[in-house]
């Protein structure tokens, strides 16, 4: 808590930012690079922002085996994004798997941005679902099963490109034994 312009909601915004939030309108502005310090008449811009998010694992409610886990996110101005778990280079992905069922993912209702109450109680059916199931802890199922479903309509594709090379050959290499 605190007094307006304090910077309570910059801290919300960062701990989103860290946590892989993509929307700019999210973090109340226009494009993402309005999250690097742009400067004032005394101070210059930075040509980066940086956010570190130290997580105590002390439970293990996250699937790594250290009692404490960084997050961290850099931007630079050349639009280049980089994410870090525990000091090492890392997707996105990997980020927001591992917090997945945890509550603490960007999507999760752990940060609650600016305005956003009012969305989560009167949000429409479909919303809802999606809460209860990340609270039931199934939301890393469903992930895992819409990518691999993904990989499988992939694979089936390919298939049917092998199929098509191979009918192609035997025919090439009929014409070729009937011609000779």
């Amino acid at each position: 808590i605190g007094p307006n312009g304090s910077g309570k909601s910059n801290v919300c915004d960062a701990i989103r930012w860290v946590l892989g939030e993509q929307s700019s309108k999210t973090l109340r502005g226009s494009s993402m690079r309005d999250v690097i310090f742009a400067g004032t008449p005394a101070m210059r811009s930075a040509s980066f922002a940086a956010v570190k998010l130290v997580l105590d694992n002390e439970d293990r409610r996250l699937p790594l085996d250290f009692t404490e886990v960084s997050l961290a996110r850099e931007l630079y101005r050349s639009g280049e994004s980089n994410y870090y778990l525990n000091a090492d280079r890392t997707l996105l992905g990997t980020i927001r798997e591992m917090l997945m069922d945890t509550g603490i993912g960007q999507e999760g209702y752990s940060v609650i941005g600016q305005g956003v109450i009012d969305d989560i109680i009167f949000q429409r059916i479909q919303n809802r679902r999606s809460l209860i199931e990340e609270a039931a802890g199934i939301t890393k199922f469903k992930h895992r099963k819409a990518s691999a479903l993904t990989k499988l309509d992939h694979t089936q594709a390919n298939i049917t490109r092998v199929r098509d090379i191979v009918n192609e050959i035997k025919g090439y290499a009929k014409k070729e034994a009937s011609a000779g």
